[in-house]
This record gives C-alpha cells, structure tokens and sequence, in this order.
C-alpha cells in the first residue's frame, strides 16, 4: 500500500480509466484506456509504488508529479521504469527543447567531464572565455554573465538593472523599483515570489523583498502610468508569454511598445526568456517576434539542453560594467562543464533548424486542438510548440483528470492553473509523431463522452 502522502497524490485519478495505449513496434492495434474507472494503485506496478513511497519518506513533499515513475529518455519519448514508452509533451517545463539524451549535447558533456569539470571563477579556464564569445556573438550582447538555473539569471538581471539605475540613471541609494507583470512566474527564491501574484507561491514566506511592484500584464496603459509617475523605477522583468500563468499570450506588439515606454522613461526593459526562449515559440527568443532586443536578456533551462543546469543574463556594457569584481557571482556559473554544454545545446537548435520546426509543427497542434469536437475544449491558444488548452471543468472533468487519462494513453503532460494544460513537446519532433500524439489527445478528450 502507498503511503499517505503518495496516497494523496493519487486521488485525482480514481476515477481514470484502465488500460494502456499499445507504443511497441510490434503493435498493429491502438488500445486507448476505457472510460471505466480504475484506482491508481492497480494503475502502478508495484514497483513503481515503491519508488514513488521512497520519494515520500525521505523527501520534502514540495512537487505533487504526475504518478509515473520515469528511467529513460531519448528524443521525444519517456519510458517507466516498467517498459512502457510515453510522448513527452512537457519537456521538464522547456528545458529538453533538443530531445532528451541528445547524442551531440551528451558527448560534449561526457567529453568534458573526463577532463575537467570545475574551478571556480577563483582561476580561469579554457572554455569559459569560447562560450562567453560564442553566446554574445548569438544574441547580439557585449556580455554575459553566466549562472546556473533560470532564477538565478533572474536575480542576476534585477541586481545589474538595480545598479544601473544608481550608476547611471541617477537613482537615490535604496530607492530603485523594479516592475513585475501580474502572473509572473521565474522561480522561488525569496526575490521571486516577492514579485508573485500567485499565493501558492508567497503564502506563508513573508515579510517580502521591498522594491518590487507589479501591474497587470498585456497592459501598456498600466506600464506607462507607472513610469510616468515615479522616476525611481529602473526596469520592468517580463515573461513575453507567459508560461506557468496558463500559457498567456499578449497582444500582437506588446513586447514593442513596452520596450519604447521604458525607453522613453530612461528605464530597462528585461526579458525573462527562460521558458520562452531558445526556438520554444517559432523563433530563437520569443521577443523576436516583436523585434525586440530587450536591454537584459536572461536564458536557461533548454540552454544546456536538460543535461546540466546553465542560465545566463546578457546585456550591453553600460549595463553588465556596473558590476564590478568579486561583487556577484556563483561557484558553478560560467564552469567548463557548464560551458561546452552550452555551446553544443546552442548549435544544435541552429544547426536542426529547431525554430522553423516548432513554428510548423506548433501551427498544426494548436489546429488539431481546436478541432477537437468536445465540449470540454474552451479555448487553445499559444506560439511555436508553447502551446495551452483551456478546459471547461463545468463538465464534471478537470485538467488533472484529462492528464492522467493521457498518461494512461501513452502522452505525458501536467495541468497549470488548475484547468489548462501546458503542451510543449520536444522540438526535434515529427510531423508523422505528432499527427499520433494529436490522436491520442482527441481520443483521450472524446472517451470522457462530453
């Protein structure tokens, strides 16, 4: 028997439906789960109750994961630890944009690893000084200041627009604000949910960091009567769709007039294209759909293709100079490891052509959502492979409900927001792969019958 709190886990599937979606080779029939009702425990093998009982007793209960128990990747699929093969239509939340296990990005790191891993920024090394070359000729930046996940290049751009607004724009000590948009979402240190409007996130963590102010997204009204009445202000840090928000998509030119207003008002723009960024939404960052360059860029997630944690924030040297030595930084940002990483991620989204991909492939998903003849679809909306559908739980069928019957089906996918669900395949897939998973997502939305 699974514990209680792996128990709890399982509850929202109790009334899924048994049954598997035959993936083999070897399989000339597809078999999608019935509608009858099935308790996640005859779901899971024992011995994926087991893995998922030791995670309960010896880990922090912070995530509540779909239960599934994963031990293999490769391109756009998954495998439990029981056998069964499954697409991957979350990507760990767009870190393994180039597939999972990418031969070219494993090779860089293993190659790597054999020879040298770590220094410090104590000393130099012989790859940082490649990679900080290579990444700023990409984008189009003077530098690069490299750090380890996507929160961190966060706080790293919220420091450097801090300073700048002292340095530069002549701000009083202690007096810079930074603007969030309602929604956001970039992580969960104490800087980040300070700027939070979701109490999942802040409830219970107060006090909060001062200096942070929020107004409502896709609001350009809002952004420049902030600007207009407070001097103080240095930047607005915005997501340019947002993801964990539910995949929110602002009006066509948005990011452009943003990006004139703070401008106008001597105040940075900075583009948090951590989950947006590198070929997700049809193109290699998300703002050039507006082009845009905003004043600070921060990266992550798929920036080391998943194999190894690596962000970076990038900005011109009026900007990255106000920083001087030894007054931020990080043991791990910019090590060698992390580096050569890195550059094979990012030629790899070039050299497949991984934006023009997701801007096809993602054109015809959101088609075949919309298509889909039930009720329960409210909406679908999003860009490239970034893509959201919008339940209707009035229905009596919830997002996690839906999820789950996709995991049974052979589709793994997770709810945000409570009633929609995230797609965001890996970007090296298929036109014939995803035709499949878009029969399996119809198939699995019309057996609940509404």
């Amino acid at each position: 028997m699974l514990t209680s709190y792996a128990s709890t886990l399982l509850t929202g599937g109790r009334a899924l439906a048994q049954g598997a979606l035959a993936l083999s080779s070897q399989a000339s029939v597809r078999r999608f789960a019935s509608a009858l009702p099935a308790t996640e425990e005859s779901y899971l093998s024992s011995r994926q109750q087991k893995y998922i009982e030791r995670e309960d007793t010896f880990g922090a209960h912070n995530y509540a994961p779909i239960p599934v128990v994963l031990d293999r990747g490769e391109g756009v699929f998954l495998w439990d630890v029981d056998g069964k093969r499954y697409y991957d239509f979350l990507s760990a939340y767009s870190a393994v944009n180039q597939g999972h296990c990418h031969p070219k990005i494993v090779e860089a790191l293993t190659s790597q690893a054999r020879k040298l891993t770590l220094t410090s920024r104590a000393f130099f090394n012989d790859v940082l000084g490649e990679y900080e070359e290579y990444i700023t000729r990409l984008f189009g930046y003077d530098k690069v200041l490299p750090m380890n996940t996507g929160v961190e290049g966060g706080e790293t751009a919220i420091k450097l627009a801090r300073r700048w607004g002292y340095d530069v724009k002549g701000v009083p000590p202690n007096c810079a604000k930074v603007l969030f948009a309602r929604g956001n979402f970039w992580g969960r240190t104490m800087s980040a949910i300070s700027t939070s409007t979701d109490p999942s996130s802040y409830g219970g963590f107060g006090p909060f960091m001062p200096g942070f102010e929020v107004i409502p997204y896709n609001d350009l009204a809002a952004l420049q009567e902030k600007l207009e009445s407070d001097p103080h202000i240095v930047a607005f840090m915005v997501e340019p769709i947002q993801g964990e928000a539910g995949v929110v998509v602002p009006d066509t030119g948005y990011l452009a007039s943003a990006h004139r207003l703070t401008k106008k008002h001597n105040a940075l723009l900075i583009a948090d294209e951590v989950q947006t960024g590198l070929c997700r939404t049809g193109r290699m960052l998300c703002c050039d759909w507006d082009d845009v360059k905003p004043d600070i860029l921060v990266l992550g997630k798929a920036l080391s293709g998943g194999t190894y944690p690596v962000a970076a924030t990038l900005a011109r040297d009026e900007i990255m100079l106000t920083i001087g030595r030894g007054q931020h930084g990080s043991t791990y940002g910019g090590n060698p490891l992390a580096a050569r990483v890195a550059m094979a991620a990012l030629k790899v989204l070039q050299d497949e052509s991984l934006a023009e991909n997701s801007d096809r492939l993602g054109a015809i998903l959101r088609e075949r959502l919309a298509a889909i003849p039930s009720k329960m679809v409210k909406s679908v909306r999003g860009k490239g492979l970034l893509d959201a559908l919008v339940i209707d739980e009035s229905h009596g069928v919830s997002a996690y409900d839906v999820c789950m019957r996709l995991r049974d089906n052979g589709l793994l996918a997770k709810p945000t927001q409570k009633n929609i669900i995230r797609f965001a395949p890996p970007l090296v897939m298929t036109r014939p792969q995803l035709d499949e998973c878009c029969d399996i997502i119809q198939h699995t939305i019309t057996s609940f019958g509404v």
